[in-house]
């Protein structure tokens, strides 16, 4: 069974790639929050950015 997503519970108002309004049909659950995207290709590069990033974070490195 899919979530079904609503932009009332949407964080943001405005795609934080493109500055447009946020489309129903890209909506997607970070952090246990919902956040949209102007259309599913901003969304689903956004899912790529933060699996990368997340990946990231969760590493440690040390100092040179």
């Amino acid at each position: 069974m899919t979530e079904e997503l609503k932009t009332e519970e949407c964080i943001n108002e405005t795609c934080p790639w493109s500055g447009k309004p946020v489309s129903a049909d890209s909506l997607m659950r970070y952090r246990d929050r919902v956040i949209g995207f102007c259309n599913p290709g901003c969304r689903d590069k956004f899912q790529k950015a933060a699996v990368l990033f997340d990946g990231l974070i969760g590493t440690t490195r040390q100092a040179p």
